[in-house]
């Protein structure tokens, strides 16, 4: 009898013993942006027609579920237009970027030749485009030129 309390005595023993670990306060939890700078990514544009590019850390072309990237400005004649490159964690990042930008753009119509979507942003048209973990888009060009120039740049994307 006294080895069989002792048993039970050391199986409870054990099995008080295994709880979980005290849960700790994390600091201030850290964004994406903060993990990883984001690089100048200027290279990866046309050059023709191109008047400027820069870098912005967040909410790139104003949208708050953007991350940083790059942004590139052209002119051609009269017609101005913008293109933006961004480069996510995975090629699931980018995917799930994409159906943001079709819940964020009016009438927003599915281009199935290049598996992005071309729509109304704020007044402006827009083409968007996912390549591997890249986002990318083409605003101010209607859709025809768009996809023109989205398929430039996209040949530029690893």
């Amino acid at each position: 009898m006294p080895i069989r309390v002792l048993i039970s005595t050391a199986c409870a023993a054990l099995l008080c013993s295994c709880g979980s670990l005290p849960k700790s306060d994390p600091a201030e939890p850290q964004t994406k942006a903060e993990l990883k700078p984001i690089i100048d990514e200027s290279a990866r544009f046309p050059k023709t027609d191109l008047e400027s590019t820069k870098v912005v850390s967040v909410n790139l072309i104003g949208k708050t579920f953007m991350p940083g990237g790059t942004l590139a400005h052209y002119r051609k004649g009269k017609r101005e237009y913008d293109v933006f490159i961004a480069k996510l964690p995975s090629p699931l990042d980018a995917a799930i970027l994409l159906t943001d930008w079709r819940k964020a753009l009016k009438d927003p119509v599915l281009i199935p030749s290049f598996g992005g979507y071309f729509g109304d942003d704020n007044g402006q048209p827009l083409f968007v485009f996912s390549k591997g973990a890249w986002i990318a888009g083409i605003r101010g060009l209607p859709q025809k030129e768009a996809d023109l120039q989205a398929r430039i740049l996209a040949a530029q994307l690893p």
